[in-house]
């Protein structure tokens, strides 16, 4: 029996005489982590395993910008692993010798291994920098409104808020009501970015409901509460939080129940908000009838939230995906308002929470271990894109953008190297993307099998799996140092990313720069001695290398940041412990943000009305906002032809949940597969009938590899059901550029004949000999 580390947990993989993969389980002290190892083993050996280099014909034919790219339509030539390396080697050193450094996009978004060596982004990005430069990305689909909103509010980093928020613990035993926007789905904490030993997350939040805190699930999505808390829900209008959060500001005002002490002491701005919440500017209070009408919240239910949550200690909490949307920076905003009225902020348990449970330790840890990683190298090419503006990056090369107060432009990007992640699935409007994927003269792509970037690639080399390679593991906010052991052997003459960029690098002269001389094991061996030094000097002392490679980990416990309860701190003397904002306050008004002068950020949180959004679209049924969300037993679109993401689909395809009576009203029954469709693309799913739902709802877990039903074209529909076919690459505004997923509107209708999906069999490929020319 053998031990594996992904990002959902710590798995056993039993090896037959010959070491290959049988059987693969969850450990026995973790439970929870059944659902992801299923058919853990079987991904090693999938007809989907990419074995040899393979080069798109078209390219090998025509060479780059030889011809019109048809990326995801043509067939693969498998070529030889130095004919590859050769010519990832040429294109690089002639598209910087015609172009520029900046002209050259390196691309990796995504979760690829757990260890702290073979991390996807942190091996192409040293490569990338010590080969001249790239364009980079910034800030994540993830938190990118979030990570620019709340430094102008609260101050620190766009990641502070995750060791600022009170622990589940510290909710058990201090707070009294729990007002969850967007709930807190424990099916997000089997995810730990990293990886974990075991997972605790649904201990904690079930100590919580134990010891009597109440719970309230303001959402579209009833289980996004788990129903062992025992939670009330408020079915709220998908993309209308703000309004509400407004609604209740305008009951505090008007009844006098605000917390004066901590808005006067450790606030600024409150005033104008204030002013705008009571319309003396606009004219129109923000009142709970006012909301009523935007939310579909009763106004009573409203009053009454706001005054149970004025009364007690409350926790004002907002999911990740809240700030996903259309105009996500002032959901947050007004999440950080709402919270410093309601006069728990700064006490125990009380206040303002982003992100509780969006991974497994958001809530459970706080601090790191301090685990050191693979160094990056200074990157000399300044360019960057915020990371969900890469279409626009494309298709509009030289175009300004507005970003977070600055103006940047966007570079002509002639070469995207990949590795790591699949753009196909994280971003939106995937025909959108389709366009500007054909416009650099050349993509090349490490992955380890055909996934949906893969197959749009030009070079694809194939690299190892996590299965096949050494490392070790210490994830985010988690204290257990592991090893990470090859459970086989890779496939013949397949490398780790490691192995290719330093066979690239040799071939461009920065060999040594790249690797600094040291192999693979070197560089683990070097990485657990400078984590064995950091945490020795906070008085830990760790076995050896060889002990530790030999044992199963060990526990080490994680350094606290210095700072934690800044907003206890800030309460008890504001003048002594400044936050990170200008005012040294909270800011509930930033005279910075107004000064950029984005009309739909003013400077403090405000209703905006979206593009899409139920409050402006027909009102008889006929059109239904869709939510995209986080899938169960898998990571975004990794292994989708796993048995663990298998189980989630219905009859290979994606689910969508809707309504009972919203399916009856369109003539759908359950299992009925339906197509979805806008503007935008068409997809299919399989129709499931729930009734803890908002009735004008779809629902759709994302990851679902894009499978278009013509590869290649332009609107072609998606067969298996991706649902970011059908969202909108529109930003969340000109504050954070950021993905806005959950701002999309949808018709469905059953399809009659629908055919079946292709997303798992691999593309057809070929010998070089069998190319003609």
């Amino acid at each position: 029996m053998k031990r594996t580390t992904t990002h959902l947990g710590t798995f056993e993989i039993e090896v037959d005489e010959n070491d290959r993969p049988v059987a693969s389980r969850n450990l026995p002290d973790d439970p929870e982590g059944a659902a992801a190892s299923a058919g853990l083993h079987e991904v090693v050996e999938h007809e989907l395993r990419i074995k040899r280099p393979h080069v798109r014909e078209g390219w090998l034919r025509h060479g780059p910008g030889g011809e019109r790219p048809r990326r995801g339509a043509e067939r693969f030539v498998e070529v030889s692993w130095e004919h590859a390396y050769g010519l990832v080697a040429t294109e690089l050193e002639r598209v910087r010798h015609q172009h520029g450094d900046a002209s050259v996009f390196g691309g990796s978004y995504g979760w690829s291994s757990a260890g702290r060596f073979h991390h996807a982004q942190s091996q192409i990005h040293r490569f990338l920098a010590v080969d001249g430069g790239y364009t980079s990305s910034r800030h994540s689909y993830s938190v990118g409104a979030q990570e620019v909103v709340l430094p102008h509010v609260i101050g620190g980093s766009g990641m502070a808020m995750f060791d600022w928020n009170p622990a589940w613990a510290t909710i058990a035993e201090n707070t009294e009501l729990v007002l969850a926007f967007g709930g807190a789905p424990l099916k997000n904490t089997l995810v730990n970015q990293g990886g974990l030993r075991r997972h605790h997350a649904q201990e904690a939040q079930q100590a919580c409901a134990d010891a009597g805190t109440r719970f309230v699930c303001i959402s579209p999505v009833k289980d996004d509460l788990d129903a062992s808390l025992r939670a009330e829900w408020i079915p709220i209008r998908p993309g209308t939080d703000t309004a509400l959060m407004l609604a209740m500001a305008h009951w505090l005002i008007t009844t006098g129940r605000e917390d004066v002490d901590f808005l006067s002491r450790c606030c600024v701005g409150y005033e104008r908000f204030r002013d705008y919440v009571l319309g003396r500017h606009d004219g129109l209070a923000k009142s709970p009838p006012w909301a009523e009408q935007v939310c579909g919240v009763p106004s009573e239910v409203i009053e009454e939230l706001a005054e149970d949550a004025a009364t007690v200690r409350s926790l004002v909490s907002v999911t990740w995906s809240l700030q996903r949307a259309q105009h996500g920076e002032s959901t947050y905003w007004a999440a950080v308002t709402l919270a410093a009225m309601l006069g728990s902020m700064g006490r125990p348990g009380g206040g303002f929470a982003a992100g509780l449970s969006a991974t497994h330790g958001i809530g459970i840890h706080r601090g790191s271990m301090g685990a050191a990683s693979f160094p990056r190298v200074r990157n000399p090419v300044e360019s960057f894109i915020p990371v969900s503006r890469i279409s626009d990056m494309l298709l509009s090369p030289g175009q300004p953008l507005e970003f977070n107060g600055q103006v940047v432009t966007y570079p002509d990007v002639r070469l995207v190297y990949w590795a790591g992640g699949n753009p196909f699935h994280h971003h939106q409007d995937l025909n959108k993307l389709l366009r500007a994927w054909n416009v650099p003269e050349t993509v090349v792509v490490h992955d380890s099998w055909w996934t949906p970037v893969a197959r749009h690639a030009d070079i694809v080399i194939p690299v190892a799996t996590t299965l096949e390679r050494d490392d070790i593991v210490a994830g985010s906010r988690d204290t257990a140092l592991l090893p990470l052991r090859r459970v086989v052997e890779p496939v013949a003459g397949v490398p780790t990313d490691f192995e290719a960029f330093g066979q690239i690098a040799a071939l461009r002269g920065r060999g040594d720069q790249f690797d600094e001389g040291l192999t693979e094991q070197q560089w683990i061996e070097r990485l657990y001695e400078e984590t064995s030094r950091r945490v020795r000097e906070r008085g830990v002392d760790l076995p050896s290398f060889a002990e530790f490679w030999e044992s199963e980990g060990v526990s080490v416990p994680l350094a606290t940041p210095s700072r934690w309860d800044v907003f206890g701190d800030l309460r008890a003397d504001p003048v002594a412990h400044p936050l990170q904002t200008p005012s040294g306050r909270v800011e509930i008004y930033s005279a910075t943000v107004a000064s950029f002068g984005y009309e739909e950020c003013p400077g403090h949180a405000s209703w905006q009305e979206p593009d899409e959004w139920l409050g402006g679209a027909d009102r008889d049924g006929a059109t239904l906002h869709l939510l995209s969300h986080q899938p169960k037993g898998k990571i975004h679109s990794q292994l989708d032809f796993s048995e663990a993401s298998l189980r989630h689909k219905v009859d290979g395809r994606e689910a969508v949940r809707l309504h009972p009576d919203t399916a009856a009203a369109l003539g759908i029954a359950d299992r009925d597969v339906v197509r979805l469709s806008n503007r935008r693309g068409s997809c299919l799913a399989v129709a499931v009938l729930v009734q803890d739902l908002h009735p004008r709802v779809a629902l759709m877990a994302t990851g679902g590899w894009w499978d278009p039903e013509q590869p290649g074209v332009h609107g072609s529909t998606c067969l298996q059901g991706n649902p970011n076919v059908l969202t909108s690459d529109v930003a969340t505004s000109r504050l954070a550029q950021a993905t806005a997923a959950q701002t999309c509107l949808v018709t469905i209708r059953r399809e009659a004949a629908p055919i079946p999906s292709r997303a798992h069999r691999p593309p057809e490929t070929v010998g070089a000999d069998d190319v003609d020319g």
